[in-house]
Parts: structure tokens; sequence; C-alpha cells
């Protein structure tokens, strides 16, 4: 085991996420692998201390584990799988990304004339894998280290996550993180866009009043949407209802109509065509939380 592994097991006993003391801040636990199912991931990093997962979008896969770290800078949903081994459960570090301190640290770059992506000419992505360096591991350490204390995490945490954004920004795949942060770039002007999506997934949301919030032409959406995403707005926001629709069903066990409309759907046929389209069984088959056989959490693209 790690000694950010062992530090994480003592701070998170149980399964499931943990938020820890330092807001923004928390620590996730599972006993057990998953086959690959969709989840609505959210904004941040995701530190890997034991285990490995692998998230899919469209025909991409990125695999995370100890020796790397996922970076999302912008909420996707994707299907992701998850791998443990006996007696060693999964355990990680999630921080989000606070655009505050992100600007801050930008601002210092700015100030001292550097730019730590100069050169560099990647696209702008919604999630990337970097490998977790010497620093970047004795950081996410301290850290962990830190939340043990009250004290130190409210004092030294900030920070520490602070030098966590400057390790993910200087390092490959960081020119996506200095678009979030930058001004009129895709990723910027979709960033409200995406947030303003997942808070009102439930609500009619027309295509050419999210192009306008950000500031783009129903074309120009479109394209940069796409491109960052490897969806279209509809199908994203189809993804993210038929996503929390399953998560009511499992979770919450309501029944079939119910999850139909707090996800935003009028019509409970349609509704049941997309589910079963998306999740390979219909709704009623998870409906008050009834299990769901192993290997259908595939969810091919709608």
């Amino acid at each position: 085991m790690t000694p950010l592994a062992a530090v994480l097991e003592q701070l998170a006993e149980g399964e499931g996420y943990h938020p820890t003391i330092l807001n923004g801040v928390g620590i996730f636990r599972s006993e057990r692998s998953n086959q690959r199912e969709p989840l609505c991931y959210r904004q941040g990093l995701i530190i890997m201390a034991q285990g490995t997962k692998r998230v899919y979008l469209e025909d991409q896969v990125y695999e995370y584990n100890p020796d790397n770290y996922l970076v999302l800078t912008l909420p996707v949903p994707a299907d992701c799988e998850a791998i443990t081994e006996p007696g060693r459960p999964l355990l990680s570090l999630v921080i989000d990304i606070d655009l505050t301190m992100l600007h801050e640290i930008v601002r210092v770059f700015d100030d001292c004339g550097r730019n730590p992506v100069a050169g560099t000419r990647e696209p702008e992505r919604s999630l990337f894998v970097s490998p977790a360096g010497a620093d970047f591991r004795s950081c996410a350490l301290r850290l962990a280290r830190a939340l043990q204390d009250p004290v130190k995490a409210k004092v030294l945490g900030p920070g520490l996550v602070r030098e966590i954004l400057l390790h993910t920004l200087q390092g490959p795949g960081g020119s996506s993180l200095m678009a979030l942060a930058r001004h009129n770039t895709s990723l910027s002007r979709l960033e409200p866009v995406m947030k303003y999506i997942h808070t009102h997934f439930a609500n009619a949301l027309d295509v050419e009043q999210l192009a306008a919030m950000a500031n783009m032409s129903s074309p120009t959406f479109h394209r940069n949407f796409r491109k960052v995403t490897s969806l279209s707005p509809i199908q994203y926001i189809k993804r993210i209802r038929l996503t929390r629709a399953r998560d009511l069903l499992l979770d919450q066990q309501v029944q079939v109509g119910q999850a139909a409309s707090e996800v935003g759907y009028e019509s409970p046929s349609q509704f049941s065509r997309e589910f079963k389209r998306f999740f390979g069984q219909p709704p009623k088959s998870m409906a008050g939380g009834a299990s769901v056989p192993p290997g259908n959490h595939h969810a091919p693209a709608l």
C-alpha cells in the first residue's frame, strides 16, 4: 500500500464519497470492482492512491491509477469502469477546481511574464490524464496528511490545493486547464453553460439560448461543444437526464413515471424508449431498486 493510500484508508472507513473538513476536497472509497457504467463526472481532479479506473468518452479511453491522475476541466457524462484487487479498496483524493484560485495562479504567471504552456498546440479538452510526478505525489500526500488534523487542514490545505493546481498547469495537458482560466476560449465560454445544464437539466433547455449564454452563434456553439466533449449539446443533455434517472430508480427506488418527470421528460413512453436504448434494458427493470444484471451497464452513444 502506498503512503497516500494508507492515509486515505484511515480518513475514509466506509464505502462511497467522504467530504473532508476542507471545502472542495473529498475522498472516494470502493471495496469492489465495477463494470463499465454511465456516470456524471463533475469538474475537478481525481488522484488515485490505489486501484485503477477507466473512463470511456465516445471512442477515447482514459485510464488513471497511482501513476497518473484525471483532470476534468468541465463536468462530463461518461462511462466508467473500476478495477480493484481483493483486500485492496479503490482509494482516491477528489479535488474540485476552484476557478478563483486558478485565475489567481494564472495571474501570477502573467505578472512574471511566464506561460507554462508556451509552444504547446494541444486541443482544448474536457478531460485528460496527466502523469503524477514525484513533486505532485509528494504534494498530494502532504494534503492528505493535513486532512488528518482540522487545524492543519484549514491552515495548510488551501496552499496545498494551490500547489497541486500549479503542478497540473505545468504538466502535460495543462494547456486545457490554462484555457479554462483564459477569456474567450472555448472552455471558458462553455464552462458556465455546462454548469447551468447540470443544475437545470430537468427544465426545458433551448440550444439556441445555451449558445447565446456562451456568446457563440449556434453553429459555432455546436462545433465547439462537440470538439471538447465528443457529444452534441442534445446528446450531452440526454446523457445527464438518463444517468440521473437511473440513479433515482436504483438509489431512491422511485417509480418510472416519477423518475421521468423529475429529469425533465414530459412523455413517459419517450423516456422509456430512450432509457432502453441508452442502458440496454427498460427502466421498469430498475424501478423500485431492482438489481441490475451484471454486464448491462454499458451505455452506447445516443
